[in-house]
């Protein structure tokens, strides 16, 4: 895979994963107005801690599989499966309907547990809410670069994180400082799209390891007709198998759309029944402190209370 291909997947995995981290923490600090500001630090010192731990999971995976570097080429089909894998569950529209409402959700509901609590635990309990927060994303992104590690080196894999951070810095100094709104909607739209491109690619890729080893069969189509520069840079290989991988892992994806889509609203305007709309950013300050009620559009657990 060309380097440049191996950069730009690492830096869209990161900042993906980022902005779905900035997303959950806004929600949960969204409503810290007033007497109640001072209980952001421990939010975000949480998340601090989460992304330091993020990194120790980092060493540690790498060095879980330095020690099967005998396995060669089959390290890589492995990692390469397994981040397919994820990547599948995250890009799965359907799924991450459940996976998004019901994280924010127990977000929301641990936020005013420890609200109304007056101990002193509910400092650690606000730690303990930004770290979770933060380090499921940070798990999942490690789980995605130890396949572009493997394939392609640390040095490379790290140019990727930089620049993924730092996109990822740039929204969280305009969400949490600057308190601007972002168009987060349009922002998990066009990264969507692109980490369907990234599971094309590492697809691709995978598929022509499992070749390789002869764990696939390899059956050459349009010979000629696909550069070898496809290759390099989006792991588009003139063969059978490669290509129908590629093509069933993108209708995974949008037939899992398409299904989300169905029955969220086409089912339940058939039906007669109102449309429940997910939000798809975090509360402003000034809709938090308006006394008229939340739309009932909106799912009952994303609103901020």
């Amino acid at each position: 895979m060309n380097s440049g291909t191996v950069v730009f997947n690492t830096s869209m995995i990161v900042f993906r994963e980022g902005l779905e981290a900035i997303l959950i923490l806004a929600a949960v600090t969204a409503s810290f107005l007033g007497c109640n500001r001072p209980q952001r630090r421990p939010v975000f010192a949480g998340s601090g801690v989460a992304f330091l731990a993020s990194i120790i999971t980092w060493v540690m995976a790498g060095e879980v599989l330095s020690k099967f570097e005998w396995l060669g080429m089959r390290l890589e089909a492995i990692t390469g499966f397994v981040a397919i894998l994820v990547l599948l569950i995250v890009l799965n529209w359907f799924v991450h309907k459940v996976y998004w409402t019901g994280w924010i959700a127990r977000h929301h509901r641990k936020r005013r547990e420890l609200l109304s609590d007056t101990s002193r635990g509910i400092t650690l309990g606000l730690v303990a809410l930004g770290f979770t927060s933060v380090y499921r994303e940070g798990f999942e992104t490690v789980l995605f670069l130890q396949n572009l590690r493997v394939t392609a080196g640390s040095a490379v894999v790290l140019k990727g994180v930089t620049i993924g951070l730092t996109l990822t810095g740039i929204v969280g100094l305009i969400t949490f400082h600057l308190q601007q709104k972002l168009p987060y909607k349009r922002m998990l739209i066009v990264t969507g799209v692109l980490l369907g491109i990234v599971l094309v690619v590492m697809v691709g890729g995978t598929a022509a390891t499992f070749q390789d080893l002869g764990w696939l069969p390899k059956h050459e189509i349009l010979t000629g007709v696909i550069p070898a520069w496809a290759g390099s840079w989006f792991e588009v290989y003139p063969t059978v198998e490669t290509l129908a991988a590629q093509a069933l892992a993108a209708a995974f994806v949008i037939g899992s759309y398409y299904l989300a889509e169905y029955v969220r609203v086409t089912r339940p305007l058939r039906a007669g029944q109102a449309v429940a709309k997910r939000a798809t950013a975090p509360p402003s300050a000034p809709a938090l402190q308006a006394s008229a009620p939340a739309p009932q559009t909106i799912a009952p657990e994303l609103q901020p209370r």
